[in-house]
């Protein structure tokens, strides 16, 4: 039989025993010592024995490591969604300043497409050969014109589906229409086709990005198309 004493613990021995009695929460709240104080735990048992408890640990932790990630990425889901409507409401405001219809294409192909961090913007509007006016060529390569019938063509690319009214996609076969020589450039864009009120063709605004993943069609649509019911509404006051 053993007559050997146990072994007097050291001061700083007895001084983080006596915090851990008085303050066990700072253990518990530290994963990283909860595994060390368990693994040496497991070690002392043997390799015969299952420890239950501990694999119910490992599991919730497993389950509570994949909710922090799921809440760090709804987190940075919201900070993003805010960042854009931040965005579309300064657009916005952007589109309401300008007196004449001029001002407001510039503005659209400028300060708007800066703020939305676009590279290309195209209002396309649908006009009857004999109704083209040719004062249209003189404000800029921001408002270009087609035929009746382009835009839903250029939309579904002349297949029999249903037209949304926002497309978001890889550019099509005929981006040179749309883009002239920036075509090459573009490698992606936002489709929002105008309703520009009774009696009159639809038109389609259009945002261009040379980031070939800035509009792919698994993304929300929302902002966009609250941008777009705005922007129809003001192109109806422009047109009178």
């Amino acid at each position: 039989m053993s007559t050997r004493l146990p072994r007097a613990m050291s001061p700083m021995a007895e001084d983080l025993r006596e915090k851990i009695i008085s303050d066990p929460d700072m253990i518990l709240d530290d994963l990283d010592v909860m595994r060390a104080l368990i693994a040496a735990n497991e070690r002392t048992s043997g390799d015969n024995i299952v420890d239950l408890r501990g694999i119910a640990m490992e599991r919730l932790e497993d389950r509570l490591d994949r909710l922090e990630d799921t809440h760090r990425g709804v987190i940075a889901a919201a900070y993003e969604n805010l960042a854009g409507t931040n965005q579309i409401h300064r657009a916005v405001l952007r589109l309401l300043e300008p007196s004449d219809f001029k001002s407001f294409l510039t503005a659209l192909s400028g300060d708007v497409a800066n703020t939305l961090r676009v590279d290309a913007v195209r209002l396309l509007l649908e006009t009857k050969v004999e109704d083209a006016d040719p004062a249209v060529k003189k404000l800029g390569d921001v408002l270009i014109t087609a035929e009746p019938g382009f835009i839903d063509t250029y939309i579904t690319f002349g297949r029999n589906i249903p037209v949304r009214p926002v497309t978001l996609r890889q550019v099509s076969p005929e981006a040179d229409l749309i883009y002239g020589t920036s075509a090459g450039y573009i490698h992606c864009e936002a489709l929002m086709k105008l309703d520009l009120g009774a009696g009159r063709l639809p038109g389609l605004l259009i945002f261009g990005s040379e980031d070939p993943h800035m509009f792919r069609p698994a993304q929300g649509t929302d902002l966009l198309n609250f941008f777009s019911g705005v922007f129809e509404r003001m192109m109806r006051r422009w047109l009178g």
